[in-house]
């Protein structure tokens, strides 16, 4: 496997291991595809719970050749779609030359154009240094707190499916502010550098969140 693949598989391994459910469907095709032996099947299934299950997998999977990491992600498409798509934009970010960082003059011309490619108004009183920004965990907890039935429109407008929202749900069955924060979280994770403040507020604004909302989150 490529050290790269193997690096990313090791990073998300407890993650991985919690929202994987390594049923027949990912094991019997990796099995199939000859990544997993018919003795590596057996180990695997012979794990007491699905956790083990996984971490048994994710163990394996890095000894199974070039090709290992590619099946992986296809056995993951029709179950675990998110999981994939997660996968895949954690190693486009790594493999991507980072970004220089935004100083001084770079900021301001950057929020110009910004402002010039979306044409509502976003800043709400949110400073333009922030705009580009990823949101941080705390910026999103307290979102999440003040968001009310909207929080589902927003999430939508952010790219997750309805099934997305269902597992949040599911998760949290009695927790909406968790629902929300697992929700926006997800969006997070799944777009990296994309998902910025100025995105955020854009689907905010299209759920007609009232400003000051939005300057109580992020100023």
């Amino acid at each position: 496997m490529d050290p790269k693949h193997k690096k990313l598989l090791r990073s998300l391994r407890l993650h991985l291991a919690d929202e994987l459910l390594v049923g027949d469907t990912i094991v019997q095709y990796l099995y199939q595809e000859e990544i997993l032996t018919q003795s590596q099947l057996e180990d695997i299934q012979s794990e007491s719970s699905n956790r083990d299950k996984a971490l048994k997998l994710l163990d394996i999977l890095p000894t199974r050749g070039v090709s290992a990491f590619h099946h992986f992600i296809s056995s993951l498409e029709k179950e675990f779609p998110w999981i994939k798509d997660t996968l895949l934009q954690k190693l486009s970010e790594e493999e991507s030359d980072p970004p220089p960082p935004f100083t001084g003059d770079a900021v301001v011309y950057m929020c110009e154009r910004a402002r010039e490619r979306y044409p509502i108004e976003i800043q709400c009183g949110v400073p333009d240094h922030i705009l580009l920004t990823v949101p941080t965990t705390q910026h999103l907890n307290r979102l999440a707190e003040y968001l009310g039935p909207e929080w589902k429109s927003v999430l939508l407008d952010l790219g997750l499916s309805s099934a997305d929202l269902y597992r949040c749900c599911a998760d949290h069955p009695f927790a909406v502010q968790s629902q929300v924060l697992t929700g926006l979280v997800m969006w997070t994770q799944r777009n990296g550098r994309k998902a910025t403040v100025q995105r955020l507020l854009q689907s905010l604004q299209t759920a007609d969140v009232p400003p000051s909302v939005l300057q109580q989150v992020f100023m």
